[in-house]
């Protein structure tokens, strides 16, 4: 049988899917739409274009070329998103960096990305200053500055500098024509910290991240009204550009051609009077940066009720979901990670006639899959478990945006792709309805006696007590149960401190109702001050359990 492949003519252009042509066909072509910086910066789309273009030419000049890798340290800025462009369509690799890590962690992915050029925030200029001698990959450095009156010339450190980022551009054409590329050339990297370990690279490819954007931009407008996001829409990032490309999302405002808004660094205050000043309506966070806001002085007298917030990072705790729906907060849960590129789910509400409670139960959870995205649940033979909500399994996957596998790391890479699905780590249910809901990630799940405990579920639980400000739970060692869980609590100041039965006594009000097994009640309460989390502030159960070994 012959194949059936199409037949092509000569003159015909067979459309590539690259960041390109993204940039120049979005879906909508908005070119007065604004780009603000903090409460410092405002252009329109088409100085945007310019400026990438700029940013393009300038690069070119410093001798970036195809196959370079060209890293970025920055809070979440314009000078990030023009390089989520210019970097990729030139050819070149973008290297998001992520800054919360240790200067050790740091030096680490720079030198195994092996980057070319790197692009640092002068903020930044401390943690080269402890790794300087040490970086054997980086040519040139270009300084990107928010004081244009500040003393760009009087660095102490000894590396090789371009110039600033701003005169650069100043420099530079605002015309170039950017080439076609193939679609699996690989457009960006960065490391995750969420494993065992060194950092591990992932990579995606411009075909990845153009169908993540439009996939994601089908899934969050099929719904009629709840977590939709449009045209009329004002975006602005509470997630780390360095994190999985903010979720994807400077690539779906840009394409959509909405209002973005970038804060910078993360102070509370300023996120407050940015989403108050520029009418932010849609953004995305993990719960303990939303935890912050709520917990800022601003936060009550600021008129949210036309915010849309996606929770990521970690599951959504009902008492803060019950939260954010009194302030008229349209809050919902998205699932992925590194490796995911990284949305995969979205919680949206499909019934409007639900109760409070059931609308919650269904924001909370994980949610229904993208399109284009085939999720399984699966027991240790890879049999899919039963859609019944209560049986457990590992969630694995097959997406076209799915790291193929860590950089220079082919073992864990096999052991990440074992049998032909991404394995996420995470263990979930599934309903009837195709809602997926984590209960714990492989690793932090709790054996007590045999018997699987949900860490996620105790916490939540516990979350609903009104003493308790935020909760970790984590299993530690005991010679009768194998494991037995412990909380980390740290509560509110309202008082004197409830003693360890009465947090004990509310997860038994739980069980009665057949909401939790009684294997919770081995619990051991410890108030605490702080609890540890990770560089994108998930919490960092690997190090609250090293710490109590």
């Amino acid at each position: 049988m012959s194949d059936n492949l199409i037949v092509r003519t000569p003159s015909a252009y067979s459309y590539p899917l690259i960041i390109k042509n993204m940039f120049l066909a979005p879906i909508v072509d908005n070119p007065d739409q604004e780009i603000v910086y903090r409460d410092s910066l405002r252009f329109s789309y088409r100085e945007f274009k310019k400026r990438v273009r700029r940013l393009a030419n300038a690069l070119t000049a410093m001798g970036v070329k195809p196959g370079d890798t060209v890293a970025i340290m920055d809070w979440d800025s314009h000078r990030y998103l023009e390089c989520f462009y210019a970097v990729p369509m030139l050819g070149a690799i973008l290297h998001t960096v992520n800054v919360r890590l240790s200067p050790e962690q740091i030096i680490y992915t720079i030198d195994h990305a092996e980057d070319d050029f790197l692009l640092v925030n002068s903020e930044f200029l401390p943690i080269l200053d402890q790794i300087k001698g040490r970086i054997n990959t980086v040519k040139e450095f270009v300084i990107l500055h928010d004081d244009e009156n500040g003393p760009i010339t009087e660095l102490s450190i000894p590396i090789p500098i371009v110039g600033e980022y701003e005169a650069l551009l100043a420099k530079a054409s605002a015309q170039f024509e950017f080439a076609d590329l193939d679609e699996n050339t690989r457009a960006t990297t960065f490391y995750t910290t969420g494993t065992t370990g060194l950092p591990k690279g992932v990579y995606f490819s411009h075909r990845q991240l153009v169908l993540h954007t439009l996939s994601t931009i089908a899934a969050l407008g099929t719904s009629a009204k709840q977590g939709r996001f449009h045209q009329q829409d004002v975006y602005m990032p509470i997630t780390p550009m360095f994190h999985v490309h903010a979720w994807g999302f400077p690539y779906i405002a840009t394409t959509t051609g909405v209002k973005q808004v970038y804060p910078g660094k993360y102070v509370p205050s300023t996120l407050l009077n940015l989403m108050k000043t520029e009418k932010v309506t849609f953004s995305h966070c993990v719960p303990t940066i939303l935890s912050m806001l709520i917990a800022s002085p601003e936060f009550e007298s600021i008129d949210l009720s036309n915010w849309k917030v996606l929770i990521g990072g970690a599951a959504l705790p009902k008492k803060m979901c019950r939260i954010a729906k009194a302030k008229g907060i349209d809050i919902f849960t998205g699932y992925g990670m590194s490796e995911t590129c990284p949305i995969l789910t979205l919680a949206h509400v499909g019934n409007e006639e639900l109760s409070d409670d059931a609308d919650t139960e269904i924001r909370c959870k994980t949610g229904r899959s993208l399109p284009l995205t085939q999720i399984r649940v699966v027991d240790e033979e890879m049999n899919d478990v039963p859609a019944d909500g209560e049986s457990v399994g590992e969630i694995v996957v097959r997406s076209p945006w799915l790291t193929q596998g860590y950089l220079k790391d082919s073992r864990n890479s096999e052991t990440l792709w074992k049998g032909g699905y991404l394995h996420t780590g995470d263990v979930a249910t599934i309903n009837a309805d195709n809602y997926i809901n984590i209960t714990d990630r492989m690793k932090d799940v709790i054996k007590v006696g045999g018997e699987w405990l949900s860490s996620l579920e105790l916490e939540d639980i516990i979350n609903l007590h009104s003493r308790v400000v935020e909760v970790a739970v984590i299993g530690i060692n005991d010679d009768k149960w194998g494991e037995r869980p412990l909380a980390l609590i740290i509560l509110d100041s309202a008082g004197d401190a409830p003693k360890e039965k009465d947090i004990i006594n509310h997860v038994r009000s739980f069980i009665d109702r057949g909401l939790m097994t009684k294997l919770a009640l081995l619990m051991k309460v410890e108030y605490v001050d702080i609890i540890d989390k990770t560089s994108v502030g998930k919490i960092n159960k690997k190090e609250l359990r090293k710490k109590r070994q």
